[in-house]
């Protein structure tokens, strides 16, 4: 007889030439001759020896373990004193009893949303993260979730965690802030064939995500398209002259012709408006001549006005002159006036007569 003693936390398995007998616990124990004893930590996951199927026929020895069963599609969760450790794979696991207080949460992989009791930390460990997809969708989105390549919901805002599986799952995001689409440099004929280019803006809001993602493709190319058939629609009935004239009709006319089709779209316009009208180099010389010569006209026009305004005038004071000497006599001592400002000295040569002349001129007469 031999002695054995199994210290505390320990636990240990007789063999007889290879072949299991039983279990002894903590204590002192004799074993027999031809037996040994294999020991193990409580604290520490059980590895057999032997087959675990043979182990398991001693009842007494299934009494100290903890059996956890992991199917295909699941995974297990192991905690140790409600603390992470490891993710269970499929297969069959022991653990001891008595020493560490041990915990699972039993994952089925086959679906797709995380419903079990996990936290988020644990979900976020390097051990899950092969097994969980991650989507995000930012505060001013929305996201539409396929699962097989079906509609399952509208997600919002907020950070999703699914389970990785066979299934295809995909999240289509839309943006849900107002946003502007342009046409730049559409080349377009008006009525009376004059090629021009137009750059014109709209602003518009999803409003109905499953609209903009599910029923239609590819929404923001449409809405482009639809932009640049009104424009061609509505340019093409005007004339050059008319369409600078009157820019605003086009802005009234897109909007008007967007709004029911950017309903079936899920978008809503806000509001748009043409940037630029931009001429070719040889339309837009002689629309600068055209402009120059109505502004010479122009000038032309309120030149002769004057002219004849100041016509009038000297008229009307020549015939009020003709009625009233002395009138005429103040007009003609004012002009003397204006002249011997510009005179600082006067020189006469001559005869008397010149004399008579001068004071006649300075001197009014009675």
């Amino acid at each position: 007889m031999k002695r054995i003693r199994i210290n505390a936390g320990k636990i240990g398995l007789v063999f007889r030439k290879g072949d299991y007998k039983r279990v002894i616990s903590e204590g002192i124990h004799w074993i027999k001759p031809f037996e040994t004893v294999v020991k193990y930590d409580l604290s520490k996951p059980f590895y057999p020896s032997i087959e675990l199927n043979v182990l398991l026929r001693d009842e007494k020895l299934v009494e100290h373990f903890t059996i956890v069963e992991v199917g295909d599609n699941e995974l297990t969760i192991q905690y140790e004193n409600s603390n992470f450790k490891a993710v269970l794979t499929p297969g069959r696991y022991t653990f001891w009893k008595g020493l560490t207080e041990y915990s699972f949460v039993k994952v089925d992989l086959s679906k797709i949303e995380i419903t079990e009791a996990i936290d988020l930390l644990s979900i976020k460990r390097k051990e899950l993260v092969p097994y969980v997809r991650v989507c995000k969708v930012d505060s001013y989105e929305n996201g539409v979730l396929f699962v097989d390549n079906k509609v399952d919901k509208i997600l919002g805002p907020g950070e999703y965690y699914f389970w990785k599986n066979a299934k295809e799952v995909s999240v289509s995001k839309v943006d849900l802030r107002q946003l502007q689409l342009e046409v730049s440099g559409q080349e377009i004929l008006t009525k009376d064939k004059a090629a021009l280019r137009i750059n014109f803006y709209t602003q518009y809001k999803v409003v109905d995500v499953t609209k903009a993602v599910v029923d239609n493709k590819d929404y923001e190319k449409q809405l482009y398209i639809f932009m640049q058939f009104a424009l061609r629609e509505f340019i093409g009935t005007l004339t050059l002259d008319e369409l600078l004239e009157n820019k605003e009709a086009i802005t009234k006319y897109v909007l008007s012709s967007l709004k029911g089709k950017a309903d079936k779209l899920g978008v809503e316009i806000r509001g748009c408006g043409v940037r630029d009208i931009i001429l070719p180099g040889d339309m837009k010389e002689i629309m600068n001549q055209v402009l120059i010569a109505q502004k010479q006209a122009q000038a032309n026009v309120i030149t002769r006005r004057e002219e004849t305004a100041s016509t009038r005038s000297l008229l009307n004071t020549a015939k009020l002159m003709e009625d009233n000497d002395m009138l005429f006599k103040l007009k003609e001592m004012e002009y003397v006036e204006k002249i011997a400002d510009k005179i600082g000295e006067i020189t006469v040569s001559g005869n008397g007569q010149i004399v008579d002349q001068l004071k006649g001129i300075f001197t009014p007469g009675k």
